[in-house]
């Protein structure tokens, strides 16, 4: 069952100090950009308080000002968005569970640093229901979280179903089986243990429309993601006649980089492509479309007449420039019907327009490098933000990750402006935390692997000026009780393990 979204719920209390602008005094994540506190003591006594909200015009997008007196709790803000992040925050100063609470007189002025304040979630290695991925929202919309990356389609499965192409869901969204325990990264032999357990589901396009509408109904956006050129065997399998081949694949049963890509040389490639983007920008009202456009070998290409022709006709000297026609021609698609395409970094190799989003996963050079380059960035490097790596030194006591350590402290440490002039720090659009999820195939441990960690990335998305990394590990551990109370799965930190 979805947990229950509540205005107010358990957890954190307000320090008994006193003071202005003193952030420490305020238990909250992430921190409130202006804090004010009082001497008076303010009581308040569970069911016998009301929260009077208005909205006030000459406010900032997504702000809210926040009062806590002995006349009651008192909410202003800009837009609606600014009323639900104030009731975040009450959701981790006014404990629900208590009877009676004192705080001291509060005044909270507060307004996001990015607009973009998003995580990743791969469904296509690992399925999740939509419970699931209404929980995830759920569990974004605590952290002031606004946009959910939603990555579709890969080569392990095909996961929204598109109408003008059954076969995406019927054979795209199953694989035969799964490989056991770590990928050997193509080293397969004999010995290598796979489950023989078929694998697979798929979003009706009502269910997505469910998503969507409960996405913003928390003023999440929900950025579909349809993989191109590479990552794409599930829908090779699905419809042969895409590949440079025109072989019969399956769907991929392990982890790593796949050579067998769409084919740039055929023109169905691209009409299935548009057909295809065609639904989902029906489905998804969201101002940016997400084409992936990462890890994609040319080797297929350098084979294909039907590739040496189309270099031929459009004067291209490399068969990388293919991938940047590619994402060229989706581009404008993409813009001819109102939306914005936004890749990973590599599209920028490929060579793509200023008004493309680069997506830099490859460590933030590749951000610095295509702001530099006048592009809009969404930083999400992999050594701060990809949460499927572990969280401790020790990996026995953890359960199997990608690789790498990216402990608390580290995500919290990442500064999206380092490296950036400050005209070129006006294109960082906002930070992104990934969730890959090969080694991730529960609800629970998604959650494991999110929390605490999301914490740090939606202070740095929020207010980064407010940091202070011993302030943050402290309300952290207080934090804690609020994920214990919702009933989430999280990583406790060593002094917090009871």
């Amino acid at each position: 069952m979805r947990r229950a979204f509540i205005l107010i719920a358990a957890v954190l209390m307000l320090s008994a100090c006193c003071g202005r602008n003193c952030p420490a005094e305020v238990a909250v994540i992430p921190q409130p950009q202006v804090v004010e506190t009082g001497r008076t003591d303010v009581v308040l006594r569970a069911g016998e308080y009301d929260v009077v909200r208005s909205l006030d015009t000459t406010m900032r997008a997504s702000s809210y000002a926040l009062d806590i007196d002995n006349e009651g709790i008192r909410v202003s803000a800009g837009d609606a968005a600014g009323l639900f992040y104030a009731e975040q925050t009450l959701r981790q100063l006014v404990p629900a569970d208590s009877a009676q609470v004192t705080l001291k007189r509060t005044h909270i002025e507060d307004w996001p640093e990015f607009g973009y304040r998003g995580m990743m979630l791969d469904v296509s290695r690992h399925f999740f229901s939509v419970e699931d991925v209404k929980t995830v929202l759920d569990i974004m919309a605590l952290h002031k979280l606004n946009y959910l990356h939603w990555h579709l389609t890969d080569d392990q499965g095909w996961r929204i179903e598109i109408n003008a192409y059954p076969q995406l869901t019927k054979v795209g969204s199953m694989r035969r089986r799964t490989i056991i325990g770590k990928d050997p990264n193509g080293e397969y032999d004999e010995n290598t243990p796979f489950d023989e357990t078929p694998y697979g589901g798929f979003y009706t396009q009502d269910q997505v429309r469910e998503i969507v509408q409960y996405a913003a109904e928390r003023h999440i956006t929900v950025i579909p993601e349809i993989e191109f050129p590479g990552h794409a065997v599930a829908a090779l399998a699905s419809y042969p006649w895409l590949s440079c081949t025109g072989e019969q694949y399956r769907v991929r049963e392990t982890w790593d980089i796949d050579d067998r890509v769409y084919c740039i040389g055929k023109e169905s490639t691209f009409r299935f492509m548009e057909n295809v983007l065609s639904e989902v920008i029906d489905l998804f009202p969201s101002p940016y479309i997400h084409i992936g456009g990462d890890e994609c070998p040319d080797k297929m290409w350098q084979k294909c007449p039907s590739c040496a022709k189309r270099m031929k006709a459009e004067g291209l000297e490399t068969y990388r420039q293919l991938q940047g026609y590619g994402v060229k021609r989706l581009e404008k698609f993409l813009s001819e019907h109102g939306r914005s395409l936004i890749g990973w970094d590599e599209i920028l190799e490929a060579g793509v327009e200023s008004s493309a989003i680069v997506m830099s996963w490859r460590g933030a050079q590749s951000g610095i490098k295509a702001a530099r380059s006048g592009n809009h960035v969404i930083m999400s490097p992999t050594d701060y933000s990809y949460f499927d790596y572990y969280q401790f030194d020790s990996t026995v006591v953890q359960p199997l990750a990608w690789g790498g350590y990216i402990p608390l402290e580290k995500v919290y440490s990442f500064d999206p402006y380092a490296g950036l002039e400050p005209e070129q720090r006006k294109l960082v659009l906002g930070i992104q935390a990934n969730l890959w999820s090969e080694y991730i195939p529960s609800l629970s441990q998604l959650e494991y692997m999110m929390l605490p960690r999301l914490a740090a990335l939606s202070e740095t998305a929020w207010s980064p000026s407010k940091k202070n990394i011993n302030r943050f590990l402290t309300d952290c551990k207080r934090f804690e009780r609020l994920y214990g109370s919702l009933g989430y799965n999280y990583a406790k930190s060593a002094e917090n393990e009871d």
